[in-house]
């Protein structure tokens, strides 16, 4: 059994239509970075999306990679989910973490 295998993983994702060919990771990785990573982005109100197997590939790519083309549906699911998110769907989920 691997020792990683029960860490928290994250990764954080930018994506410009205009000026990026795929969405590229601009945070990622295990443990207390991940969880960095989660706390910075419920601390500035930037919604966050948990998927266990999703996070646990991104959470190995390097800072300023793009995701490869097999992980691009997962991606825009949870683009068209975060589009559905409203502001107070945002402060919602804040209070659920408090």
């Amino acid at each position: 059994m691997s020792q990683f295998k029960n860490l928290p993983k994250a990764a954080a994702l930018r994506y410009n239509p205009n000026g990026d060919n795929a969405p590229i990771v601009v945070a990622s990785g295990m443990g207390h970075i991940a969880t960095k990573i989660v706390d910075m982005a419920q601390q500035n109100n930037i919604p966050v999306y948990h998927d266990d197997s999703l996070a646990s590939l991104l959470s190995q790519m390097q800072s300023g990679s793009e995701i490869p083309p097999e992980l691009y549906a997962a991606v825009v699911d949870i683009y068209v989910y975060f589009l559905n998110f409203t502001a107070q769907d945002i402060e919602t989920e804040q209070e659920k973490k408090d």
